[in-house]
């Protein structure tokens, strides 16, 4: 019997090889080290970038850290994680093909969890908080974030594909409360036509 494949895998596996020529690449890594900026990162953090597709937020948090941090980049899709390692070439990075819900990683062992471009891709969401929160550090953070309006991204998704056509980014509001009922602590709740960003914190030690 053939294994069964997640939609949403083989719908990133198809098109990983042209992503990157859909976008300017200069520009994006100017407005990711922008925002990263924003986030306060400190430089020997630990840093989950969840669906990293091709590891260009991932590049960009290896410049944002220093030589004792880390970056743990993951996404769903294989020939995304071969496109993203084929292009950083970083030894504080580290790749795994897995799901969000079931992470490759023990217990707070992040400073910090990214979830850039990549929220409105997972089934359960509630499940998804949950290991979130579960590989965070006592008072580590959780960025949901998306450098286009919701309703921009929405439309991007109705017209991308059967497999992610009914992909919907909620309210930041919805995404707040999802990830309080994980026990975290929602700070940022930003949705408006400039991007989409809400951050929460997990309870200090």
């Amino acid at each position: 019997m053939s294994p069964v494949v997640n939609p949403r895998s083989a719908h990133f596996d198809a098109i990983a090889d042209q992503w990157d020529g859909w976008d300017d690449l200069v520009a994006l890594g100017k407005r990711l080290d922008a925002g990263l900026a924003g986030f306060g990162l400190g430089p020997g953090e630990t840093v989950l970038d969840v669906g990293c597709g091709t590891g260009n937020l991932t590049l960009a948090l290896a410049r944002a850290l220093g030589k004792d941090g880390r970056v743990v980049a993951v996404d769903i899709s294989p020939r995304m994680i071969e496109v993203a390692r084929a292009k950083v070439s970083d030894p504080r990075v580290t790749f795994h093909v897995a799901e969000a819900e079931r992470l490759p990683l023990p217990k707070a062992s992040c400073h910090r969890v990214v979830c850039f471009s990549v929220w409105p891709h997972f089934v359960d969401r509630d499940a998804v908080a949950r290991e979130l929160a579960r590989v965070l550090r006592p008072g580590g953070q959780v960025h949901v974030w998306h450098l286009a309006s919701r309703d921009t991204i929405n439309a991007i998704h109705a017209s991308a594909g059967e497999a992610v056509k009914d992909d919907i980014l909620a309210p930041a509001a919805d995404t707040a409360a999802c990830l309080e009922r994980a026990g975290l602590r929602a700070a940022t709740v930003i949705d408006d036509a400039e991007g989409y960003l809400v951050t929460a914190r997990s309870r200090p030690a």
